[in-house]
């Protein structure tokens, strides 16, 4: 089969620019082969290569003294002490999701579980961030059923627990949802893999499943904004084989300890010309391939389909040439391919073969570390207009808008199709805040969270870039973790609209200030764009996953409040409701600025609260809704009423930051005001836990009546159409 004639119209479906066809012509000195074109457009892509991005990812603090690997590699990787590191990374499926939700899904849990084992880790803990559109969209409720049975489909059978996330519902993720994975395992520090080949002549080796059609292009069309022409682009999306991952994490585990790896390479975005050229560039060699050896599926595969493929569980490792026959035994034992498809090569050169035939011959450098990269122009946003007159709303019918709307309703029916028990390590599981993780064998935990606040972000991108950083510090402080190191899914809309560009620009200078105040480095991270359809952005969505360490298990804050405990709010409450839950979901209205975050604030109040843990049964960060809506979570959760002393919406419902509810009995809540004067953190009891009621002064609603209404509104808004 001849290659088509390259032309303009081929270009542009490849994704490349008009000038950076110019350049690949500059780079080669000649017109590229089909399956060169795919090649470049592979690893030029956005996805890829984040060339709208690179510029400003700089910026972010991405070191530490707990920091043994960040952003570059697979995962990245953060020492816990004894010997021991954790290694996370979230990712982005978003646009393959839209398309096909169970397949996208389940394959972005697959990408991200192979990120973090490539590494040499064993998967310990999933969480996933899904933003749906309206549930009244006809679309939605097939999104959501489809994105959470692929992500329980492919986990549980992998055999990882899934034990945090979070879900939302606005009208601009209608025409494009978001499914970000995130994924943490544990590995001995000094046994940790990286990706940089070394050595020529080295084997280069083919693990895993065989090679088919599913995905090409997959990368390309994530880089892409939707339009009409989006049934077209269903053949991108990847086919996931979840005990075949199972398969390959054991095989690739077994041949680790052998000692036979020099380096590996998860086969993600853009398949086997992504992971072959980011380890010949990191370890300044070339690569030969042979495709002929390939273990294929399909029949007259072509090396254009070959290369581009996004077939899944497949790795690509270089091997020590004289451990060949013990790797080939571990496989075959696991009943997975191995296949010897190429070789390292001094030059820098991109080799591949098809029997006697050259299909591309590139300079292997210039398709990853020289990929262009923009400085796209950007604006800042305009300032958010001001919040007006507040509606006539009642306390409690604001408590009752918050809890069934299916944002902030009661999420059993997404986190129950999960596993979060298996590997029976899980000490706290979803619908309570940060999830946590023993570390099996001693009395260490991990704790796992994941945030963002997108409409604070659209209002202000520097504040909601540091809103998200914030909560996620809270939402492990409140369970007794020390925040370590966080990951970042940056996903917006097309970079190449300034005031989009704007966006992500704040977020990231809010995202980097907040990381160095709170000292939680970025080690990897992933940038989703193009996240439009017919011309409509998302909400800026910088999601950030976070982990924490508790030290011993003692020391974490797990419990739920007692009848008679006191409830008692650390931090300062002015009452902001601009951009608040309560006036989006009561009200209708998405208005002001975002609520202002004091890095020290936010540090000095969450170390307070871990450095007295002794003294606190329960707690919880105050986000979204505020106290009344932290309040009645934590007491339906111990199935007790709760009674706040405050009856005003903005001392209820305000979103001011840096702050916990806590319960305690009245003597641990003496003691904890001795120590907050000696700290200068501020410490008010606003209410008590106890009895069959949710009172807000004397307005007062049965517990039982609201906590169906919050149990059931879930499934009632996505099974309504």
């Amino acid at each position: 089969m001849s290659d088509p004639v390259i032309t303009d119209a081929l270009i542009a479906a490849h994704g490349l620019t008009p000038d950076e066809y110019t350049r690949i012509l500059e780079i080669i000195g000649r017109e590229p082969t089909f399956t060169e074109l795919g090649i470049f457009s592979a690893m030029w892509n956005e996805h890829c290569s984040y060339k709208s991005s690179k510029k400003w990812l700089r910026t972010l603090p991405t070191s530490g003294p707990q920091v043994i690997c960040g952003p570059g590699e697979n995962a990245g990787v953060v020492d816990i002490g004894d010997g021991l590191a954790v290694i996370f990374k979230m990712e982005s499926h978003n646009h393959p999701s839209y398309i096909e939700p169970y397949q996208g899904a389940a394959t972005g849990v697959g990408g991200i579980l192979r990120d973090v084992f490539t590494m040499g880790a064993r998967p310990i803990a999933a969480m996933n961030a899904l933003s749906f559109g309206e549930p009244s969209h006809p679309k939605t409720p097939h999104l959501v059923r489809g994105v959470v049975e692929g992500i329980g489909g492919y986990g549980n059978a992998f055999g990882v627990p899934t034990v945090g996330g979070e879900v939302r519902f606005h009208r601009a993720y209608n025409g494009n949802c978001l499914v970000n994975a995130f994924a943490a395992g544990l590995a001995d520090a000094d046994k940790i893999f990286y990706s940089a080949a070394s050595g020529v002549g080295m084997p280069v080796v083919y693990l895993g499943a065989k090679t088919g059609r599913d995905g090409v292009g997959g990368a390309t069309m994530a880089s892409a904004e939707f339009d009409d022409t989006i049934e077209e682009k269903r053949p991108t999306v990847q086919v996931g084989d979840p005990f075949t991952e199972k398969r390959l994490l054991e095989a690739c585990l077994e041949l680790m300890d052998s000692g036979a790896v020099i380096s590996i390479q998860d086969m993600g975005a853009a398949g086997l010309t992504c992971s072959a050229v980011e380890m010949g560039d990191k370890g300044g060699l070339g690569i030969k391939l042979q495709l002929d050896n390939v273990p294929q599926r399909e029949t007259d595969m072509t090396a254009y389909e070959m290369m581009l493929s996004e077939s899944q569980e497949r790795m690509l490792m270089v091997l020590k040439p004289e451990r060949e026959a013990d790797a080939r035994a571990i496989f075959e034992k696991w009943d997975l391919d191995f296949a010897i498809v190429g070789e390292t090569i001094a030059e820098d050169r991109f080799l591949i073969l098809q029997g006697n035939a050259v299909k591309a011959d590139l300079p292997l450098s210039k398709l990853s570390s020289s990929a262009p990269e923009y400085d796209r122009p950007w604006i800042a946003p305009p300032a958010p207009e001001a919040l007006g007159d507040l509606p006539e709303i009642s306390a409690m019918d604001g408590l009752r808008a918050l809890i069934t709307s299916p944002s902030y309703a009661h999420k059993a029916w997404v986190w129950e199709q999960y596993d979060t028990q298996v590997m029976a390590d899980t000490i706290r599981t979803p619908g309570l805040g940060a999830g946590v993780v023993r570390v099996h064998g001693t009395e260490k935990a991990l704790a796992f969270t994941s945030d963002v606040t997108p409409r604070y972000v659209r209002a202000n991108p520097f504040e909601g870039g540091k809103q998200a950083v914030a909560e996620a510090y809270r939402n492990l402080s409140a369970v007794g973790a020390l925040p370590l190191a966080t990951t970042d899914n940056l996903n917006f809309g097309n970079p190449e609209k300034p005031e989009i560009m704007g966006q992500f620009v704040g977020a990231i200078k809010g995202i980097g200030a907040a990381c160095a105040a709170l000292d939680m480095p970025i080690v990897s991270g992933n940038v989703s764009l193009y996240n439009e359809t017919d011309g409509q952005p998302i909400l800026p969505t910088p999601t950030i996953g976070a982990v924490g360490l508790i030290a011993h298990l003692d020391q974490m804050i797990g419990g739920l409040p007692e009848e008679g405990d006191l409830a008692l709010v650390i931090g300062e409450s002015a009452g902001h409701l601009a951009q608040s839950a309560l006036l989006a979901e009561a009200c209708g209205i998405e208005a002001g600025d975002a609520p202002p975050v004091d890095l020290e604030m936010e540090r000095r109040n969450g170390t307070f609260l871990r450095d007295n843990f002794v003294l606190v049964k329960a707690a919880t960060d105050l986000s979204d809704g505020g106290l009344a809506l932290a309040a009645f979570e934590m007491a339906e959760a111990a199935g007790l009423g709760v009674s706040l002393d405050a009856t005003d919406l903005p001392s209820l419902f305000g979103e001011d930051q840096a702050r916990y509810l806590i319960a305690c009995s009245f003597d641990q809540a003496e003691a904890l005001m001795v120590e907050a004067g000696s700290a200068g953190v501020s410490l008010a009891v606003v209410g008590r836990f106890g009895g069959e009621k949710v009172a807000f002064g004397d307005e007062t609603a049965l517990l039982e009546e609201l906590s169906a209404l919050y149990r059931g509104a879930f499934a009632k808004a996505i099974s309504a159409n």
